[in-house]
């Protein structure tokens, strides 16, 4: 069981799984947060400006900045020993990088979810180097109530992390697209967006519960020579869409994989 967790930097992602956290019932006094500038908490928690000097901790939860690693590193290696995980939200820092900055730890872990943790409804990504099967279970319990973990190679972490970790902004940036198609083909511009809005809820959420899967949905709602027939011939000629997003995922995991070489140093 992790038990107590020191968060390292309280921004929006560390500062949303805490909100998730504490929605699903997690005691304010299992953690503790360490951030130079935030003034509050989630929950109330003391927010401290300086890593604490001593204590024992189940896990160490890094929210700083990837570039700031090598700044801080040595400020919490003295807390990270044999009975301590290192989860690390920095993207692009590899196991090997965080095993390398706190060797004494006894295991490490890369996390990448995305802001819905807050709702308790985000893909959470796990890679791990050293953990034994309890640990692993222990980490994939204390994620549990933040949305669905999964377990991945680290070889495919980049690709997870431009789908998973990026996918809400471009999920965004379509729902946006939909409500300015709609603006310049004669919608007022509230009543456009507040449409495409809850269009994309309602999908959703009938897509989340569907036994079937979203590509087959798709072609339920079209009826041949119908209405949405029409629009799909667009987003379907030549693979359009698909190619696309292809291109969206492999521009995101390939910079995902250049901040990672850079981490290396």
């Amino acid at each position: 069981m992790i038990d107590s967790l020191l968060v390292i930097g309280c921004g929006n992602m560390a500062g949303a799984m805490l909100e998730g956290w504490l929605a699903a019932g997690r005691a304010a006094s299992c953690f503790t947060i360490v951030d130079p500038v935030r003034e509050n908490a989630p929950g109330g928690i003391p927010v401290l400006r300086d890593v604490p000097q001593a204590g024992a901790f189940d896990a160490i939860l890094l929210g700083v900045k990837p570039q700031n690693l090598a700044e801080v590193a040595p400020l919490i290696a003295p807390l990270a020993g044999g009975g301590t995980l290192m989860l690390s939200l920095l993207a692009g820092v590899e196991l090997d990088v965080l095993a390398r900055e706190f060797p004494a730890a006894r295991g490490h872990v890369r996390v990448m979810p995305n802001l819905a943790v807050s709702l308790g409804k985000a893909p959470i990504a796990l890679a791990a180097q050293g953990l034994e099967q309890d640990e692993t279970a222990a980490v994939t319990a204390l994620m549990q109530p933040l949305g669905t973990p999964e377990w991945i190679g680290q070889d495919r972490f980049d690709l997870v992390t431009a789908l998973a970790g990026s996918g809400p902004a471009f999920v965004y940036r379509f729902i946006d697209a939909l409500g300015a198609a709609a603006i310049r083909l004669g919608l007022p511009e509230e009543q456009a967006r507040r449409l495409a809005l809850a269009m994309v809820e309602g999908a959703s959420a009938l897509a989340a519960g569907s036994p079937h899967d979203p590509g087959k949905l798709a072609e339920m709602v079209a009826s041949k020579g119908g209405v949405t027939r029409a629009g799909l011939d667009v987003l379907d000629d030549n693979g359009a869409l698909i190619r696309l997003v292809t291109d969206t995922l492999r521009a995101a995991r390939d910079r995902s994989a250049e901040m990672a070489r850079e981490a290396r140093g």
